[in-house]
């Protein structure tokens, strides 16, 4: 409701818990009577039903939320700020993720025993790790990336570990040596340059080199892979596994632009489409 004091009508929002927030005289840097100056920026609810949220012009860590027509001005937890793309928490994205341009950022962090930030992302130690640690007000847990996988710092995910050679041992973590050469006949070489090999007792994956270094991957979309053909087939179509139970592989799909939660391993068929296996025929998964 508009009063004196806030014209606007505009309601200040902290959240939940008041660390890492400012109230309005911090945000604007000058004096101003409670929160009135924030009804200059806020834009109207295009809607009175649903949740909307809108960037503030001048604070990448500021935005204006609309909640079934109640305008709020809202700001993103320590270690957060908001674009409007990607949401780890309260519409707020890690600050590494977001596009702040001309915005105002504070990048002053609020550190607790292994967050440097309240909310982040952290390697679990220097060396090639395929656990990496999540930061939620200010408490760390630990993550573990897809098998065959490790935590990559600069990017924020899971990666194969030939991408961070010489830090990681392809081989040590995927627990593979892939050959030098092969029997021309033999099956794992009608897909060279990336032949393939089965993983031992386990139906739902498979082994492929790429510029002689192993990575793990899953069939997907509820196909078997079969150590004969050495492709992916129907659970019908491959006999020795029927007594296998099947793990169900759990992906998570990352927004382009933000990276928000590290990569899982890719699938087969998404793994044919990219850049290093493009000669692939695709008849032969």
């Amino acid at each position: 409701m508009a009063t004196r004091e806030n014209p606007g009508g505009v309601q200040w929002s902290r959240g939940e818990g008041s660390e890492g927030r400012r109230d309005c005289l911090e945000v604007y840097s000058r004096p101003t009577p409670k929160c009135a100056p924030i009804a200059d920026f806020a834009p109207p609810c295009p809607d009175p039903y649903g949740i909307h949220a809108y960037a503030h012009p001048e604070d990448c860590g500021a935005f204006f939320l609309c909640t079934n027509g109640s305008l709020t001005f809202e700001y993103c937890e320590n270690g957060l700020l908001f674009d409007g793309h990607g949401s780890v928490y309260n519409h707020c994205n890690y600050n590494w993720a977001v596009q702040c341009g001309d915005r105002k950022v504070d990048w002053t962090p609020i550190s607790s025993p292994g967050c440097e930030y309240q909310f982040g992302m952290y390697p679990d130690s220097d060396s090639c790790s395929t656990t990496y640690s999540k930061c939620i007000h200010g408490e760390s847990h630990q993550a573990h990336c897809d098998s065959g996988l490790v935590y990559n710092a600069k990017t924020h995910t899971c990666v194969w570990p030939d991408e961070l050679i010489p830090y990681c041992n392809p081989e040590a973590i995927v627990g593979f040596k892939c050959p030098h050469k092969l029997p021309p006949h033999s099956p794992a070489a009608k897909f060279w340059p990336y032949p393939r090999f089965p993983v031992p007792g386990d139906c739902g994956r498979l082994i492929t080199c790429v510029d002689g270094h192993p990575r793990l991957l899953t069939c997907g979309d509820g196909k078997l892979f079969d150590s004969v053909s050495l492709t992916c087939l129907d659970p019908d179509e491959v006999p020795h596994c029927r007594n296998v139970i099947k793990k169900e592989w759990n992906f998570v799909n990352v927004p382009e632009k933000s990276q928000a939660f590290p990569l899982a391993s890719r699938t087969i068929s998404e793994y044919q489409r990219s850049s290093k296996y493009l000669k692939l025929d695709s008849t032969r998964l």
